[in-house]
């Protein structure tokens, strides 16, 4: 029944218009609630089932004590790596990840461009993703609210957190290919620890 309807109708007709537009809306909203519940115990299924996985695959273990990496990212992480020893560098596993810039050179001319965005998309998610819980981490703020601040407001969060994508890759080389869980690294002289990516290759 349309609005300009029950109008016509007058009050009784207009009550039965508000009253079912009522009736209507709970019953969408029951249908919602009932949807949302039935995805959340999917979801939960699902995410049994990843960790069961994970908790099999050797480098999730040691992957968890880097700063902003849980089981899921973990997980993602070593299942788009593969086997470590297939990277003889850090550089070459940052190089697979595609958050290197494009380089572009003519002459004398050195210049950066956006991400190459080569290799696996996953894992490039997981990694900016871990960067941004990581970014609150004592090892990374200081880096990260400093390169935040240099370039600005408008960019400077994005940028940060690839900064600190990259130095996450470049630990996760090490640790993976040494077999051992995070460590900060500090250099002699030093009077605070760097991340685990400044020690030397």
């Amino acid at each position: 029944m349309l609005f300009s309807q029950t109008i016509a109708q007058g009050s009784s007709g207009v009550a039965f218009f508000f009253a079912s537009s009522e009736l209507i809306t709970k019953g969408t909203t029951t249908a919602t609630l009932e949807l949302i519940d039935d995805l959340d115990r999917r979801i939960a299924g699902i995410e049994r089932e990843l960790q069961r996985a994970g908790a099999e695959h050797r480098y999730v273990p040691i992957l968890m004590t880097a700063p902003g990496i849980g089981w899921i990212l973990a997980y993602t992480i070593a299942a788009e790596i593969g086997e470590i020893e297939r990277f003889p560098t850090a550089k070459r596993l940052v190089s697979y990840t595609g958050l290197c810039p494009r380089v572009h050179q003519s002459g004398e001319v050195d210049l950066r461009g956006r991400l190459s965005k080569h290799g696996p998309r996953y894992l490039r998610w997981a990694l900016i993703d871990a960067a941004a819980h990581a970014s609150r981490h004592p090892i990374y703020t200081e880096r990260y609210q400093q390169i935040r601040r240099r370039v600005g407001r408008q960019r400077g969060s994005k940028v940060a957190q690839i900064d600190l994508a990259r130095r996450l890759a470049e630990a996760i080389w090490h640790m993976l290919t040494k077999n051992e869980p995070f460590t900060p690294f500090t250099p002699t002289g030093a009077t605070r620890p760097l991340a685990a990516t400044t020690a030397p290759h």
